[in-house]
């Protein structure tokens, strides 16, 4: 090779390229360096299989156990903003506080943001009584230092708490308490909504009240309580009637209809009514009996038997579903009774 011949390839030799780093902390994953071991069982057969053998035998997960996990990965889905359920019905003794407290006490245990449940009831509501016991302290105090109020700390001299659940009791005094006015409630929820992303409102019982007409103004979302019966059932329809003859159609149609099997009878079809509010709504849970609920006291959901602390999970998982703006409304889901166990 000749000296021109060389100077000419060492002219075309290209420069080196920098090496392009494509790896981030984003590889340091648990999914991505920890040894795939499968779903771990914690109850049933499948659970004793795996503790007794050390986990070196694992049944995998039942059907049971996967429906929670599914549950609870909708529950924790991220809220940008504020969320605001309304807990109704026509028709008194149905279980309507007792759904509020519930769904307001799994929302608040499994969700890393503020829950708070506002009982509107005009009528000396019980959600504190079922919550905290405490309603010494009620939203006519907050009405009445509204002004002063500023930050989520002055809000807390208005509550009470049960377990991470902030619980604002209503007035004990009926004469009082009627006195809630549509713009009084607005007022309190937009304070609240200042500091705490879901609100769970008891509405208390009836429609027309005006406290009622502030709720569904404020209302993302809406539950519907009733019961496998025939006065339980036919007055959660009438509810929808209401809302639909209101205005209130697409709320209806995405409303959640939770059925409380407190009183049942085996001479109604209780699939039918199932059937019924799954053609008018977007989904339907039936709460089973459970003896501590029955009680009228205060609620504790460690107390609560499994499938009916299953069954709130599943209401709180359609309330959730809400959560996100984009979603579009789905066919109508029906939940009865959870798998058992295996």
């Amino acid at each position: 090779m000749t000296q021109t011949q060389a100077h000419t390839t060492h002219l075309q030799r290209p420069a080196p390229v920098a090496p392009v780093m494509t790896h981030t902390a984003a590889e340091i994953a648990e999914d991505a360096v920890v040894r795939f071991r499968g779903d771990r069982p914690r109850r049933g057969w499948r659970g004793t299989v795996y503790a007794a053998t050390g986990g070196w035998v694992n049944p995998g997960l039942g059907a049971a156990e996967t429906a929670r996990q599914e549950w609870l990965a909708r529950i924790r889905r991220p809220l940008r903003g504020v969320h605001r359920v309304a807990v109704t019905s026509v028709k008194g003794g149905v279980g309507k506080t007792t759904v509020a407290a519930c769904l307001g006490l799994v929302l608040a245990e499994n969700r890393g943001d503020r829950v708070i449940a506002i009982d509107a009831n005009p009528n000396a509501g019980t959600l504190a009584d079922r919550l905290t016991a405490d309603t010494a302290v009620t939203m006519r105090e907050l009405l009445r230092n509204f002004e002063h109020t500023r930050s989520l700390t002055d809000i807390a001299h208005f509550t009470s708490l049960a377990g991470r659940l902030q619980v604002l009791a209503s007035e004990q005094d009926p004469a009082m308490s009627a006195a809630l006015r549509r713009e009084e409630y607005e007022q309190v929820s937009a304070l609240i909504a200042r500091y705490y992303n879901v609100t769970i409102t008891d509405s208390g019982t009836g429609l027309v009240h005006s406290a009622m007409e502030g709720t569904l103004a404020v209302a993302d979302s809406l539950v519907v309580v009733g019961a496998p019966t025939v006065d339980g059932a036919s007055r959660a329809s009438l509810t929808l009637d209401w809302l639909e003859a209101q205005g209130h159609t697409e709320t209806a149609a995405d409303a959640v209809v939770v059925l409380s099997c407190d009183r049942m009878s085996k001479d109604v079809d209780t699939a039918r009514v199932r059937e019924h509010f799954a053609a008018r709504c977007r989904a339907v849970v039936e709460i089973p009996f459970d003896p501590h609920l029955a009680t009228g006291g205060r609620i504790e959901l460690d107390r609560l038997r499994r499938a009916t602390r299953d069954a709130f999970l599943q209401v709180a998982a359609h309330v959730a579903d809400g959560f996100d703006p984009g979603r579009v409304p789905s066919a109508p889901a029906v939940s009865g009774q959870v798998p058992a166990l295996g």
